[in-house]
């Protein structure tokens, strides 16, 4: 029996038709960062903060450091999911936090506070 071979691409392609186009995939280069959902409860936010900051470095959010302010947790857990995103690959479920994260494609950096992107 001749063995079929089949591309990745070939693939991908093949998911996606029998998802029905739903699905969506992203270029390891393309840039995207992960941030909390504007509708997350305050309890679900710490949460995330504890969660990401047990696992990565959060230092950026200390009094005194660039992503400090605005000090409150909505911002706090949008930082705290973007370093764990980032540092772990930035694949869709790494961004996933019992679903109150968001991936977006447009950089949230602001003032001094810098939003990392890549694996560092």
């Amino acid at each position: 029996m001749e063995r079929l071979s089949v591309n990745l691409s070939s693939y991908v392609l093949l998911l996606c038709l029998i998802s029905g186009g739903g699905m969506v995939v992203r270029s390891q280069s393309e840039k995207t960062w992960c941030v909390a959902k504007p509708s997350t409860d305050e309890v679900a936010l710490v949460d995330n903060i504890s969660y990401a900051c047990s696992i990565v470095d959060c230092t950026i959010l200390q009094e005194g450091h660039s992503c400090f302010y605005p000090n409150n947790n909505i911002s706090h857990a949008s930082i705290a999911m973007n370093l764990y995103f980032q540092s772990h690959g930035r694949n869709y479920w790494n961004c996933d936090f019992k679903n109150s994260g968001l991936i977006v494609s447009t950089d949230p950096s602001f003032g001094g506070c810098i939003y990392q992107f890549g694996n560092y």
